[in-house]
């Protein structure tokens, strides 16, 4: 019928009454509008999840965010595209456009310590590399704070944005 939306829904509902009527429309079954329309079956959906809020109402980050959450919303922020989830949690989450991203938050190398692992240090950007596996390109970190040199960034070829406040909503 040459229909295109976006269908909002909360609750169990979603799942149990939209996505099979969606899928029942796509398939051609015949009844109200379908019928009437002579509509024979076609298209396609997709179906989403959202996962928890990243800002608070003040625009922080929530303060109990989880690496896997974050490290998503930073991806996506910075790609415009999902990120898939490895199997191993790591902090480099993978490169889009011959640019590599890595994130340092929540202790995700099992370092909560002041200078542990959420601070970009030769020890930190090391597991990064080695999580990288053959990704030798740019590199954009988000971390804590940054042990490195400007210098020693630069010939890394690393941007280093700040955690919490180098993360932005995507426009």
């Amino acid at each position: 019928m040459g229909r295109r939306y976006i269908g909002v829904e909360m609750g169990d509902h979603a799942v149990t009454h939209c996505v099979p009527r969606l899928q029942k429309v796509i398939d051609g079954e015949q009844g109200g509008i379908s019928k009437a329309q002579g509509w024979q079956g076609g298209g396609g959906f997709r179906f989403y999840r959202l996962g928890p809020p990243v800002f608070d109402e003040d625009g922080r980050l929530q303060p109990d965010i989880r690496f896997p959450v974050l490290a998503a919303h930073i991806w996506f922020a910075e790609t415009g595209t999902p990120l898939t989830a490895p199997a191993n949690p790591s902090p480099y989450l993978g490169a889009q456009d011959a640019v590599g991203y890595a994130l340092l938050y929540n202790g995700i190398l099992g370092d909560k310590s002041v200078n542990g692992g959420n601070v970009l240090t030769r020890k930190t950007l090391a597991i990064i590399r080695d999580a990288a596996g053959d990704f030798d390109g740019p590199l954009t970190v988000y971390g804590e704070r940054t042990a490195l040199s400007d210098t020693t960034l630069k010939a890394e070829r690393i941007t280093f944005k700040q955690t919490p406040y180098d993360v932005k909503a995507r426009a």
